[in-house]
């Protein structure tokens, strides 16, 4: 039996809105790493970010298409703010996912709506449609989506369309600065691949520095 997405048992935080997945997030307190071995704590760290970070993705997909060992150095000597470790970038590539951008520019829901709706051919990519969630954009591209396709916006065709706030949402509304969206037109354009800045990374996540680096060093080894 496939065990459900928004469990409050296991308490795996995904990519949602959805009002048990974010009174998970809320409750959510980091893995115990006491008395671990170095390998378990890898383990762990690598299965609680994979639950955020690209559920539907196989291990074998993830390490074969959205991991690359060679994270971008950082020059932060000069910072007065600490910088996070690059390793908080492990998760970057799949921040140029199609369904991706579609979630983050908040015209779903969730990941998982936000895959439906590439699927149903709801999304074009530079003025054509594309119907593969896992399509990696390039820097520039914009995407478009059917206005009638987005759960928020209500109405019918040919009249104005009105915007209604999905329950407990309000606080997850916000854009990631790698993106560039106009909710006037449905429209969004993926500028770059997300960075590190000091104090805090670009790409949205539930989890601290720590976690991360602790996954990149499961994969690295791995890969």
């Amino acid at each position: 039996m496939k065990k459900p997405i928004y469990s409050l048992t296991r308490k795996l935080p995904r990519m949602s809105w959805n009002k048990y997945n974010l009174y998970n997030i809320a409750q959510k307190e980091m893995p115990n790493l006491n008395n671990k071995t170095l390998f378990q704590q890898k383990w762990l760290a690598k299965r609680e970010l994979r639950a955020y970070h690209g559920d539907e993705l196989t291990e074998k997909q993830f390490k074969s298409k959205f991991f690359n060992p060679k994270l971008p150095t950082v020059n932060a000597a000069s910072q007065t703010v600490p910088h996070p470790p690059v390793s908080v970038l492990t998760f970057a590539d799949l921040e140029r996912r199609l369904d991706f951008v579609v979630f983050r520019s908040n015209f779903c829901p969730s990941i998982y709506a936000a895959r439906q709706l590439v699927v149903h051919g709801k999304v074009k990519v530079n003025g054509k449609k594309l119907n593969y969630p896992s399509h990696k954009l390039r820097d520039g591209d914009k995407i478009s989506v059917d206005p009638h396709c987005i759960p928020m916006l209500n109405g019918e065709k040919g009249t104005e369309l009105n915007f209604t706030l999905k329950p407990y949402s309000q606080p997850f509304l916000f854009v990631p600065e790698y993106l560039e969206v106009n909710y006037n037109t449905c429209e969004a354009v993926f500028l770059r691949s997300p960075v590190s800045r000091p104090g805090r990374s670009e790409i949205p996540s539930p989890y601290p520095p720590a976690i991360h680096s602790l996954a990149y060093e499961y994969y690295a080894r791995n890969k």
